[in-house]
């Protein structure tokens, strides 16, 4: 991956977080990003990234916690807080993944 692409990518991921501060929860989420199939191999690649920022970050926080005698459960609301956008995307992509599966069962 050239520099070019990492801040390409960067700049996707940011994208898509200024869009779900309007909705977290739209269908038009993914649509109409630049190279997205060539960088992230779609939108289930794009939210694997995003959940990838989210676990990177998260085990900081949970490494942080254990020093400063904070709970795991500590550590996580604040990285929610401090991460509201990621974290809402991340949680209505799952909601919406469990209600196609509802769909599928059916």
């Amino acid at each position: 991956m050239t520099w070019q692409d990492l801040h390409a990518r960067t700049e996707i991921l940011e994208t898509v977080l200024a869009r779900a501060s309007v909705d977290p929860a739209s269908p038009g989420l993914f649509h109409d990003l630049p190279d997205i199939d060539r960088l992230f191999g779609g939108p289930a690649g794009l939210l694997a990234a995003l959940q990838y920022r989210w676990d990177n970050h998260l085990h900081v926080k949970l490494d942080l916690a254990l020093l400063q005698g904070q709970s795991a459960a500590e550590a996580y609301l604040e990285l929610a807080a401090e991460q509201p956008m990621l974290r809402a995307v991340l949680d209505a992509q799952d909601v919406r993944r469990w209600r196609a599966a509802e769909v599928l069962v059916r």
